[in-house]
């Protein structure tokens, strides 16, 4: 390794930039921190993405911490996912400590407790948060196929399906909405608009009406409906501070695939909604995905070229993306070659499989003078090596740096804080309320109930056509016209109808709706 003057020079001059910047820490060099080699990234490169990598409890979370508050300090939105809950003191002013103080002040950080403007949110109300959803419509059907866990025939499948829907007229809102659409499908009387679609064949429907079925016995029907959210209020401010968006993700090993790729619509609804803006001074949104490794585990390629797509071009419109996950490998190379900035917190060698994933991380790293391989296993908790890209849109100079401390809580905000945050929202009363307008449930139900009312005009008519019967026997005649008294009332016609209705609500599988 060079001599520490030297590395101390290199790193000073690499990270000296002109416009406003995101201070990450202070240079460590032969164990000792050097403040006046501040390690930083600037502001109007956040947008050209990032990666925060490490080992489970390396202080990945943290570093997140640390970077939503200067952002949102410096007037911009942040959105991040809280999994384990521990970002949700970033509302809440940080507690000061003897250790603390004696840490900030090695760095030359500046310490003075601070919370920041904070919004709560929760997929489908599943938590303290105000509720955030999607229909059906919206999310559509490459992102569901990732949910689902269809293979690449049935993701072309459900494409068919859902431009059935589109063509009919038949609005996808909610789970139900596309299992109706799906029954209508297999069902004798839609055999002919089946086989209108051609490459959908009643089997491969049949199988992705029992993986939707699967899915909303896991509890995914509260996550598809109305009222949808509106990405645009994740951008907001609050006395020119940005406010900072967590989203809730409770129970996260029992759905990953659906937390993670509902966090992938967010941003392609940002992609969709956003003006182009070019290079700004600083983002309006920089959008934090945790646990990334979710979203591309078993993915096709359709759900990857989507990725890759919008996180190359989502930069034009003013966002930035940092993934947040344990090794760069975890991320698929044509995403990784987008990531400006690298935050890579310690890594661990003992399997094979972990040395592997080891010297991946090392051949993603600018050429420097650490033998990154050593460096990366030794790491200290809050420590990380560090290379970003300049105002001119180059490379740093790596540098192992000791990472500043977050000003805000370093540990959960309390249920009563949290509680108090959500009912004193704007957005919980505009959100909170569940709408069910008509959709295709709806319309395919009416469809079915009206032929089965045209049906039974037809076959009255049909009777009433025939010539009267000849006279019989008095008896016998009496004991007819008791029968036709009893079929010709009310009552049994009403109770006819109730059957017929009931026996539809099942054959798409929910019951009466509550009124």
């Amino acid at each position: 390794m060079a001599e520490t003057a030297d590395v101390v020079e290199t790193v000073k001059q690499g990270y000296a930039f002109e416009g406003a910047a995101i201070e990450l820490g202070a240079l460590l060099a032969g164990d000792e921190p050097k403040p006046e080699a501040a390690v930083r990234i600037p502001l109007s490169m956040v947008n050209r993405h990032g990666l925060v990598a490490g080992a489970t409890g390396t202080g990945k979370t943290k570093t997140l911490q640390l970077m939503a508050e200067q952002l949102s300090a410096a007037g911009v939105s942040v959105f991040a996912a809280d999994i384990k809950g521990d970002l949700s003191g970033i509302s809440q002013p940080g507690q000061e400590s003897e250790k603390l103080l004696a840490r900030t002040k090695t760095i030359g950080q500046e310490w003075t407790a601070t919370g920041f403007p904070t919004e709560f949110y929760a997929l489908g109300g599943q938590g303290t948060g105000v509720p955030i959803r999607a229909t059906i419509t919206s999310f559509g059907p490459v992102l569901l196929s990732k949910v689902l866990g269809l293979n690449d025939v049935q993701e072309s499948s459900l494409g068919l399906i859902f431009h059935f829907a589109d063509k009919q007229g038949l609005t996808l809102l909610d789970l139900k909405d596309l299992r109706a659409v799906i029954t209508h499908l297999t069902s004798d009387e839609g055999k002919a608009d089946l086989k209108e679609l051609g490459g959908l064949s009643a089997a491969t429907a049949g199988v992705i009406l029992r993986s939707l079925i699967g899915f909303a016995d896991q509890g995914a029907e509260a996550f598809f409906g109305e009222t949808e959210f509106d990405t645009a209020d994740l951008m907001q401010q609050r006395d020119g501070k940005g406010v900072i968006s967590l989203l809730e993700l409770p129970n996260l090993q029992d759905r990953p695939a659906l937390f993670s790729t509902f966090l992938m619509w967010l941003l392609a609804d940002l992609f969709h909604d956003l003006p182009e803006v070019g290079d700004v001074d600083k983002p309006k949104l920089v959008f934090f995905f945790d646990e990334a490794h979710l979203l591309f585990n078993d993915a096709s390629k359709a759900f990857l070229d989507s990725i890759a797509q919008t996180v190359r071009l989502i930069r034009s419109k003013g966002v930035g993306v940092f993934f947040v996950t344990q090794t760069p490998k975890d991320v698929p190379d044509e995403v990784l070659a987008q990531l400006g900035s690298r935050v890579q917190h310690q890594l661990r060698a003992h399997t094979p499989n972990d040395a592997k994933a080891l010297k991946a991380t090392v051949s993603t790293f600018p050429s420097s003078s650490y033998d990154l391989a050593e460096v990366l296993t030794q790491l200290g908790i809050g420590e990380a090596v560090v290379t970003v890209m300049n105002e001119k849109g180059a490379p740093t100079p790596v540098a192992w740096t000791r990472l500043r401390a977050p000003l805000s809580l370093m540990a959960p905000a309390s249920p009563e804080q949290l509680t108090a945050s959500v009912q004193a929202s704007p957005n919980n009363a505009k959100y909170t309320e569940v709408i069910d307008r008509e959709s295709a449930y709806e319309k395919l139900a009416a469809k079915v109930q009206a032929g089965a009312e045209q049906a039974e005009a037809e076959q009255r008519a049909e009777e009433q056509a025939k010539p009267a019967p000849e006279p019989r026997p008095r008896a016998q005649k009496q004991d007819k016209s008791m029968v036709e008294q009893v079929i010709g009332s009310s009552a049994f016609k009403q109770f006819a109808r109730s059957a017929g209705r009931e026996i539809v609500r099942g054959l798409f599988g929910a019951a009466r709706r509550k009124r």
